[in-house]
């Protein structure tokens, strides 16, 4: 069984799930600029974001990366994370199960 949906009809903000529930969980993230999501940590995850568009800052506990439309990271959900967007931005985030 194969499951589809195209994120350019999603229209929650900033969270969407294009996905029904099921493993690994994927979601869509819009900010609008000078957004903030509050500092929070997914501790049962592994996380992958890739930044379909826009400019973010995310940081992760005491680092900040600066991302830029095209550009993936991957880090551990225990580390306390929260994008701001420095630009309209939308980001598409697959939180994995821990596998250690």
């Amino acid at each position: 069984m194969a499951e589809q949906a195209s994120l350019d009809v999603l229209d929650a903000a900033p969270h969407a799930r294009p996905l029904e529930a099921g493993e690994p969980t994927v979601i869509r993230l819009a900010l609008d600029a000078d957004e903030r999501v509050d500092p929070h940590t997914h501790p049962e995850r592994e996380i992958v974001l890739y930044l379909r568009s826009g400019q973010i800052e995310l940081d992760l506990d005491e680092e900040t990366y600066e991302l830029a439309a095209g550009d993936v990271i991957r880090f551990d959900g225990q580390r306390e994370v929260s994008p701001y967007a420095v630009e309209e931005s939308e980001a598409l985030i697959v939180l994995a199960q821990r596998t250690d």
